[in-house]
């Protein structure tokens, strides 16, 4: 991303960051999800606010939440990814049971394209700021 710069408009921006994402191999991928916090258990700042929809959750939902973080967890070798903004508990948790009848790698590409989402939303949020 820093050889691209400077970057001729801020669609150009998410475009380069885009195709940077989608150039990496697995490995960073993973990288990447293992800096997330799991959805449902505590998170502060930007993943705070993103996560936000499990705020307000039933115990009996926070609690099948994490259940079915650590059966995706022990399935995959990685935490569930999801481009949590705009969600409530009960969805993510009905996409991250979902996403458990996936293969291995279908699920890979699944989880690096959340993360490709959270960024993208992440980068619009910066660009937008004063």
């Amino acid at each position: 991303m820093t050889a691209a710069r400077p970057f001729a408009s801020e669609e150009k921006l998410l475009e380069t960051a885009d195709r940077v994402w989608l150039g990496l191999c697995p490995e960073d991928w993973l990288e990447a999800f293992a800096a997330h916090p799991k959805i449902g258990e505590r998170a502060s700042g930007q993943a705070a606010r993103e996560q936000s929809g499990t705020r307000g959750a039933s115990e009996a939902t926070l609690r099948d939440l994490a259940e079915a973080n650590h059966d995706y967890e022990k399935r995959f070798g990685h935490i569930f990814i999801v481009c949590a903004t705009g969600k409530s508990a009960l969805e993510m948790l009905d996409l991250c049971r979902l996403r458990l009848h996936n293969d291995a790698r279908e699920e890979l590409a699944v989880a690096a394209d959340e993360q490709r989402k959270i960024t993208r939303l992440r980068l619009e949020k910066w660009m937008a700021s004063p």
